[in-house]
C-alpha cells in the first residue's frame, strides 16, 4: 500500500519544526523524519538518508518546500534519482510539485536550478560583503577559537602538545598548527 513519507528541515538546532511537522502530517504523511542540519550539504542529513531508505514502490516522500530537501542541484538531482530508483515520488507541498506526472517531473528540474542559483546568489552576497568589511576595516575574520598565548604558555611551561590539546579541549592537530606557525622548537621536540 502506497505510504506518504513526510521529511522536515531547518538549518540549526534553535529553529523550530512545527509548522513544517503540522503541514506534513496534514497531508497524510504517516511518519515525518526530521532534521537539523544545514540544507547546503548532504553529508550529516541522517534522517534524509532514513527517509529514503524506508521509500518503496508506489510512495511518495513528501517535503513543504524544495529547499527542504537540497540546495544544490547536484543533491536534488541525485535525491531525485533515489526517490525514482526506489519506485517513489517527490511531492513538494508549497511549490505543487508531484514527480508522479511528467509536468511535475519538468517542475522539479526548474525548481532544482533555481534552487542552486539562490545558493550561489547568497555565496556570492556574502563574499561581496566581507569584501566591502575588509575594505573598511570592519570585519578582520573569525573569531579565533583557540587561545594561541595559551596554548605557547603551557608549551613553554613544558606541557606536551597532547597534554595542551586535553587541557585546552582542542585538537593535538590545532596544537601543531600553532607550533609550525610559531617556530617554537621547545614544543616540537617533545
Amino acid at each position: 500500500m502506497a505510504r506518504r513519507i513526510g521529511y522536515a528541515r531547518v538549518s540549526t538546532d534553535d529553529q523550530d519544526l512545527s509548522l513544517q511537522r503540522s503541514a506534513l502530517n496534514q497531508d497524510g504523511c504517516a511518519i515525518v523524519f526530521e532534521d537539523k542540519r544545514s540544507g547546503t550539504k548532504r553529508i550529516g542529513r541522517v534522517q534524509l538518508e532514513l527517509a529514503l531508505k524506508v521509500l518503496v514502490r508506489g510512495d511518495t516522500l513528501v517535503v513543504t518546500r524544495l529547499d527542504r530537501l537540497g540546495r544544490s542541484l547536484r543533491d536534488l538531482a541525485n535525491i531525485a534519482h533515489e526517490i525514482d530508483e526506489a519506485g517513489a515520488h517527490l511531492r513538494v507541498l508549497e511549490q505543487s510539485v508531484d514527480t508522479a506526472t511528467s509536468a511535475g517531473r519538468a517542475f522539479f528540474g526548474m525548481l532544482a536550478v533555481f534552487a542552486q542559483f539562490e545558493t550561489d546568489v547568497r555565496r556570492d552576497r556574502q563574499a561581496e560583503g566581507i569584501a566591502r568589511a575588509k575594505k573598511a576595516g570592519i570585519y578582520t575574520g573569525g573569531k579565533p577559537r583557540i587561545d594561541r598565548s595559551a596554548v605557547l604558555a603551557r608549551l613553554g611551561s613544558g606541557d606536551g602538545p597532547a597534554a595542551v590539546a586535553r587541557a585546552l579541549g582542542v585538537s593535538r592537530m590545532s596544537i601543531y598548527r600553532i607550533i609550525e606557525e610559531t617556530g617554537s622548537t621547545k614544543a616540537s621536540q617533545r
